[in-house]
């Protein structure tokens, strides 16, 4: 499989090539020149395998440059029990007839980003054994708060990688702060910045922009990549749990062969939806994309209208993985849009660039109206789908998964469609425990508790157990404490990594 920048200049090339430099030299996103499709034949003959067995599948359709027996690894050490508590990796949980909720957070992370970020790691390190590579490679990651935790737990310790998280230090829970704080690791590195989310990914888009410090990086021995989801290697193992649970609901006599259904997912950087929006194009019977939003809604204003703007207020919400308003991976939807031309999808994002906003024609409009739905909930909106979720079916949703369910209540509302639905669960709600808990218990009670102690307060409400890499997460010794500005991230590169010829002020970088 071939593979072209969204930006058009830099040269088309393969799949490892891609995985191992992340983001494209033009500042592009690397996309297939082509969707490989799924007819039913290759479904059924993927229906009695368990999800290991169709992740290799469907890996060999878009890794092409990988041996089997190198997917096989890859997979092996992803997804193996130690790694999920759950068997089936992504489990279906019915909540009703019509409601499917695909729990992601059954991984040592207990958020979606492990589906991926176990797999990555060990994708680039294959990558560099067989493109020879000499230098380490640095990955650099912006975080919203799961991501960081998933790729640090993913990349501890692989040989010839390091890894350097940047998180929003106001932007994330405590639980996902402490969990990153704690990573152990030789070749980890953590660092809050004071800023928000958008404020860490530009810093990171900066750094790889800046042609005279990468080369000085490789001059010192390290080649920048990318963990987040911009990266080919992040996005399409998340194809993967879109197939499987399809399949898995026909397995499960959920739906029929001819039977098409809707999928609504908690959306920030437009990732996750994306990887449903390919599957249904290489022949998943996906009907509607539901996108769901916070209060931070750029999303749900881009698909209404076309327009996306970025020049809003920004909100710190209980759902701050979606506290986003530069959605990095929409920019491989747009390029769909503008019929894979180049040269509109560049001044679209030159126009978001230089005034924060592009807007889409009335056929393009037409052509995303066809495929998605937006919509969003506030804080109040959020903690009360909670607690009627948890009164209706005893089921305790995090405050994304809520956010997603709020608008596809909405959708119903407005739209005639109660056709079978596969909501996106993303967290694990005892990552967020203090909003739950106040959604569900009984608030005044919490006053005297901190974030750890309410692990075991709902644990007794719900009568579900604590996840296992929560449980002793209070104990853990705290190993990282930088906090820069967001305009000295650079600055931690060069400290962390001796690195020459560089003309900033060096920064005490504490482990």
């Amino acid at each position: 499989m071939i593979y072209e920048s969204t930006r058009g200049i830099s040269e088309q090339t393969h799949s490892a090539d891609i995985i191992l430099q992340g983001i494209a030299d033009d500042g592009g996103l690397f996309v297939p020149k082509s969707l490989p499709k799924l007819d039913r034949h290759d479904l059924e003959d993927m229906l009695d395998m368990d999800y290991s067995q169709r992740a290799k599948k469907i890996l060999a359709l878009f890794l092409t440059d990988y041996a089997a027996e190198e997917i096989e690894l890859c997979v092996a050490r992803a997804y193996d029990s130690n790694k999920f508590s759950s068997r089936h990796v992504a489990p279906i949980y019915s909540l009703s007839d019509n409601i499917k909720l695909l729990e992601l957070w059954h991984g040592p992370t207990c958020a979606f980003k492990d589906m991926a970020l176990q797999i990555l790691p060990h994708l680039m390190s294959i990558a560099i054994q067989k493109k020879a590579i000499k230098e380490d490679i640095v990955i650099l990651v912006a975080t919203s708060g799961d991501t960081g935790k998933a790729a640090l737990e993913g990349f501890k310790d692989v040989k010839g990688t390091h890894i350097l998280v940047f998180y929003p230090k106001e932007g994330v829970s405590l639980i996902q702060e402490r969990q990153m704080n704690t990573q152990e690791g030789e070749n980890v590195y953590v660092v809050g910045i004071e800023g928000n989310f958008d404020d860490a990914q530009a810093g990171v888009k900066a750094i790889f922009a800046d042609a005279d410090f990468n080369r000085i990086m490789k001059n010192s021995g390290y080649r920048l990549s990318s963990a987040n989801s911009i990266n080919w290697g992040r996005l399409v193992p998340q194809l993967i749990y879109y197939i499987s649970s399809y399949l898995d609901m026909i397995e499960h006599g959920d739906l029929n062969w001819e039977e098409s259904f809707d999928v609504v997912v908690p959306t920030g950087n437009f990732g996750n939806i994306l990887a449903a929006y390919y599957t249904k194009k290489m022949g998943i019977p996906i009907d509607r994309l539901i996108c769901a939003s916070n209060r931070n809604n750029i999303l749900t204003d881009f698909i209404s209208t076309g327009t996306y703007d970025s020049n809003r207020e920004f909100f710190k919400t209980a759902s701050p993985s979606m506290d986003i308003l530069i959605s990095s991976n929409l920019e491989r939807l747009l390029y769909e849009l503008v019929d894979r031309n180049p040269a509109k999808l560049s001044k679209l994002m030159l126009d978001l660039k230089e005034r924060g906003v592009f807007k889409l024609t009335k056929d393009q409009l037409k052509v995303l109206k066809k495929d998605f739905w937006s919509g969003y909930a506030d804080d109040n909106e959020t903690l009360n789908t909670i607690r009627a979720i948890y009164d209706e079916y005893n089921y305790v949703l995090d405050p994304h998964t809520a956010v997603a369910m709020k608008v596809l209540l909405d959708y119903r509302k407005q739209i005639d469609d109660n056709k079978k639905t596969l909501v996106i669960s993303t967290a694990s709600p005892y990552k967020f425990i203090e909003d739950v808990l106040k959604a569900i218990g009984d608030e005044d009670s919490l006053d005297s508790l901190d974030d750890f102690e309410m692990l075991y307060k709902l644990s007794s409400i719900a009568g579900t157990d604590i996840p296992d890499p929560l449980r002793d997460l209070k104990d853990k010794k705290i190993l990282h404490t930088t906090d820069v500005s967001k305009k000295d991230m650079d600055n931690v590169l060069v400290n962390i990594f001796n690195l020459d010829g560089v003309n900033l002020c060096r920064l005490q970088v504490h482990r």
